[in-house]
């Protein structure tokens, strides 16, 4: 069965998608680069070279990563954004990569949910690419709401990302989730059953 990539912008509701396509495909396999990057920086190695990139100043007294300092850094800083991307990106893809390769012979959809899918050339290694996006209203609420961050933080963010216009041009399929709960489901709906009547074959 296919390997069949989730991105869109921060915040759009990607992992809300995620929870719908999950409710209709209890036996799909689903990887989550969020996840994978948030276990990826609890590694010696991988703390060894943010502190090397970084400095002591992004970790708390007791060893572990300041969240949010780095967080903080990487969002007003292009350059410091693409030194972390260049420590994890290249895991991730290995992890998800390998079990997108394991799990072709099976009957079951893998689904990788990767934000920066298009920005790390990730759509290569998927059959097919579904972007979910909102308006940019909509976004700039839901991820002030998330973090708590003041609105100029927050558009930096949405900004520091590529653009949701470009991920929309390069996608097999557009999820749009600007209408609640119900309607996402239903295009999660649609875009299951269009996926069980096609003949699966990479290209």
């Amino acid at each position: 069965m296919p390997a069949i990539g989730i991105t869109g912008g921060i915040s759009t509701g990607k992992s809300a998608f995620c929870d719908c396509l999950r409710e209709l495909l209890p036996a799909a396999k689903f990887f989550n680069a969020d996840q994978a990057a948030h276990l990826l920086v609890d590694l010696p190695e991988v703390k060894k070279q943010i502190r090397r990139k970084f400095g002591g100043g992004v970790f708390l007294n007791d060893g572990d990563l300041n969240r949010e300092t780095l967080r903080a850094i990487i969002f007003g800083d292009a350059h410091k954004k693409r030194a972390l991307e260049q420590i994890l990106h290249p895991r991730i893809r290995r992890q998800w990569s390998t079990e997108a390769k394991a799990h072709r012979n099976s009957p079951d959809f893998f689904f990788a949910e990767i934000p920066l899918l298009y920005e790390t050339d990730g759509e290569r290694l998927c059959d097919r690419v579904v972007v979910v996006a909102c308006s940019s209203q909509t976004q700039l609420h839901w991820l002030m709401e998330r973090t708590s961050l003041e609105r100029a933080a927050a558009e930096q963010m949405i900004n520091s990302q590529m653009l949701l216009a470009e991920k929309i041009r390069r996608a097999d399929h557009v999820v749009w989730n600007n209408g609640g709960q119900a309607s996402l489901e239903e295009q999660a709906r649609f875009l299951v059953a269009l996926w069980q009547q096609q003949s699966w074959t990479k290209s």
